[in-house]
């Protein structure tokens, strides 16, 4: 009698790595020490915006800071932080992420420390820049290894908040300190921040990095960087002279672009690849990579804009200013943890897409939960870690 058939056993999904006791008993006080450096930099970025009248006006009560000059001091943090993001995430994965964190926070406390004169502020806003480019990434990439797969997507979402905080906080508390203290008091405000921040990093984030790295894909860092800063500062450009059709806008935009079609067929052919394109032929990752930068740029932008318009059209004070974009910070803090808490509730798997994939330091799950591969090539193995990856998101 023949026995009934049987349907095969669907492949295991990739655990990920197991979270030591020691950490997980503290992972909500790190998730604090987390959010505490990501609201640093956003913060100090939303001040800035409500400070920027203050800044122009002659001394004693600014430092007479011309439009373009304003405009530097903006733009030269912008651009040094975007040209660095995707590299400082590569550089934590190698030499340690809570390494690469408290690099980042010392060097935006030492950028936020000085400055005065217009030359010096747009100096430093660039170092500090630099310091928030190994920031961001690293506070991420840091969660994914402290959390367990199920609560990844709401402590995500947490981390998220923290933006929304930020945005609230950051032009009331400007507002306040315009109106009772100089104007470097703005930026002299981060260092206590700091300095609490580097301690409790020290104290209870665990360091981590991604077990086989694999050689460092020296060609695509350097296109991404080159890419990125030509196309950022093509978008300044335009800004300031209002003509997106100059031909000093287009050079840098389309230079920019056509590197970065470069970074990405290099990518696509290199068997070290710094970032796995792959990852975008999947609908619902690159529909969720462009809403987020769609989002943040508006939001960005809105901010921004709307902290001259209120002052220098409306007629507010600074405080009044950031208290008029409150209701704008509430919604983000409110919405931030949502999409973590539906994402657990649906898909309760190892993986939350597309959070566990957005971060270029947020690696896939570590080779140590699986046997080790056999002898051979470097790119038949990080193939097979990519195909298991790939297919516990798409599980």
């Amino acid at each position: 009698m023949s026995q009934p058939s049987t349907a095969p056993a669907a492949p295991a999904i990739p655990a990920g790595p197991r979270v030591p006791e020691a950490v997980q008993r503290r992972r909500w006080a790190i998730l604090g020490v987390l959010m505490l450096s990501l609201l640093i930099v956003v913060l100090d970025n939303s001040i800035l915006n409500v400070a920027v009248r203050t800044i122009a006006a002659p001394a004693p009560t600014g430092i007479g800071a011309t439009q373009s000059e304003l405009e530097w001091a903006i733009n030269s943090y912008t651009l040094v932080f975007a040209g660095l993001l995707f590299t400082s995430g590569l550089l934590g994965d190698r030499l340690g992420r809570k390494k690469v964190l408290l690099f980042g926070i010392t060097v935006f406390g030492l950028g936020s420390a000085f400055s005065g004169s217009p030359g010096e502020l747009i100096a430093y806003r660039a170092v500090m820049g630099f310091g928030a480019a190994f920031v961001m990434p690293a506070t991420l990439a840091v969660l994914m290894n402290v959390f367990r797969r199920d609560e990844q997507p709401k402590a995500i979402g947490i981390w998220a908040g923290s933006v929304g905080l930020a945005i609230a906080i950051g032009p009331i508390t400007g507002g306040l300190l315009l109106e009772h203290f100089w104007w470097g008091s703005i930026f002299l405000v981060n260092v206590p921040v700091v300095l609490l921040a580097l301690a409790l990093m020290v104290w209870l984030v665990p360091d981590s990095r991604d077990p086989r790295p694999g050689r460092v894909d020296v060609p695509g860092v350097l296109l991404s960087v080159v890419g990125l800063v030509l196309l950022v500062y093509g978008i300044i450009r335009g800004g300031e002279l209002a003509d997106f059709t100059d031909v000093t806008v287009l050079a840098p935009v389309l230079g920019g672009l056509a590197v970065l079609v470069g970074f990405v067929l290099h990518e696509r052919r290199s068997d070290h690849p710094a970032i796995d394109m792959s990852y975008f032929r999947k609908p619902a990752f690159s529909a969720a990579v462009a809403a987020i930068a769609l989002v943040f740029f508006a939001l960005m932008g809105v901010t921004f804009f709307s902290a001259f318009y209120l002052q220098s059209v409306r007629g507010y004070t600074a405080l009044e200013s950031g208290l008029l974009l409150l209701p704008l910070a509430v919604a983000q803090m409110a919405f931030a943890p949502a999409p973590g808490s539906s994402s657990s509730a649906s898909a309760p798997g190892p993986c939350a897409p597309p959070a566990c994939c957005s971060s270029p330091s947020a690696s896939p799950p570590s080779p140590s939960s699986t046997p080790p591969p056999r002898s051979g090539s470097s790119k038949s193995s990080s193939s097979s870690r990519a195909r298991a990856w790939r297919t516990s998101c798409r599980r």
